[in-house]
This record gives C-alpha cells, structure tokens and sequence, in this order.
C-alpha cells in the first residue's frame, strides 16, 4: 500500500508541472480574407484557479482580427490620399456606402483628429465617430479607433487598419484592410460583412480616381 500511494503521488507531482493549452488559434481562410480568432493561450495549471482560467477561454474567444486585401489600379498614394487629405470626398466616390464625413476635431489626417461617418452597413444607415491613432505617409498606413457609433453596441473595441502597397513588376496598388476587434458577447458574430463593404468601398474608390485621370 505504501508502495502505491508513493507511486499515486509522483504521478499527480508529474501532472502538476504540465501546462494546459486554453482556446488554440482558429484560422478560417477564404477568397482574400483572413479570419483569426482566440489567440493561443498557455495557462499553468498549478498557478491559476479555475475562474482565472475561465476568464481567459472567454476573453480569447471574443477577441478577433479580420482582414484582406483589394487589387486595384490607382496608385498607392491617390488611395491612401483619400482617406488622410480628403476623406470627407470618400462619399462622392461610393455613395452608396458612405453618404457622409465630417472632421469633428483636429484636421484631417492627423493623429488624435477625431471624424464622424455616416454610411449604410447590411441595408441600415449607420454612424461612426473614429479616432485616427496613426499615421504614416511612407507605408501609405492609416489607423482608426472607433470611439462611438453602431459598432460599439456590438463591440468592446474596434481598431481599423488600412495600409496600401505598390504592386511589384506593374502598376496599380494592394490595398490591405485589416480589422481588430473585441466582441461584447459570444452572440455577436464577427464582421465579416464589414469587411465585404471595405472591399466594396475600395474598389469605388478606385474606379472614382481612375475616372479623374
């Protein structure tokens, strides 16, 4: 008996040390989209109490990044032009997406400059109130918070990353969305039809600045 519950004991010693992997990473690939869902997570089983461990399986799993990207033929820089210099224009070129922008502090295309957008998302008018938190000319990157609107009903947070790259051996641009977000529910279903309406707006875009040529 002795013998026995020593060996019982080393074994529940062993099992002690290993770390338990909570909610791996679920990549679901589509036709120039990306979806990553619930970042990998490695808890230590002998640290942590249950609801910490919880807690973090439910935090992975309403965390999410979405992206894709959008060939088109206007150049980088015209592109990324029209959502730092003027994106109170961005209407006149996808009206049917986005019928207004206003600047409501700083000035456009400046870090911390804040901007109101009305646009229609699922066949629903809709606004936005976003935070540019970054900018950088030389990579044709631009970054907005959304700080206020429809998507915070749905969403804890919610940080929009477009960033337009030269074509290598031709002309034309990739025009490269990226979308990073935290749900508020596990209901919530991630946003995928946004990310269809930012492949639309590129692509009027694109069509509005060749036509000025």
């Amino acid at each position: 008996m002795a013998e026995a519950a020593t060996e019982i004991a080393k074994t529940v010693g062993e099992n002690a040390e290993k770390t338990v992997t909570v909610a791996p990473t679920n990549l679901v690939k589509e036709t120039e989209t990306t979806v990553t869902v619930a970042t990998p997570k490695t808890v230590e089983a002998t640290n942590k109490p249950a609801e910490e461990e919880v807690k973090t399986k439910e935090t992975s799993s309403l965390v999410g990044k979405l992206e894709t990207e959008v060939e088109i033929k206007a150049s980088a820089e015209k592109f990324h032009h029209m959502f730092t210099g003027k994106p109170h224009h961005v209407s006149k070129a996808t009206p049917g997406n986005i019928q207004g922008c206003d600047l409501h502090e700083g000035d456009w295309g400046q870090v911390g400059s804040i901007i109101f957008w009305n646009y229609v998302h699922d066949g629903e008018k809709k606004v936005a109130k976003e935070k540019i938190e970054a900018v950088e000319p030389e990579k044709n990157l631009i970054t907005f918070r959304v700080i206020e609107g429809d998507l915070m009903k749905e969403y804890k947070s919610f940080v929009i990353t477009i960033q337009v790259t030269p074509k290598h051996g031709g002309p034309g641009s990739i025009v490269h969305w990226h979308l990073e977000y935290e749900k508020i529910s596990e209901e919530i279903a991630h946003p995928e039809t946004l990310l269809q309406f930012c492949v639309e707006v590129s692509q009027e875009i694109d069509e509005h600045l060749l036509a000025e040529e």
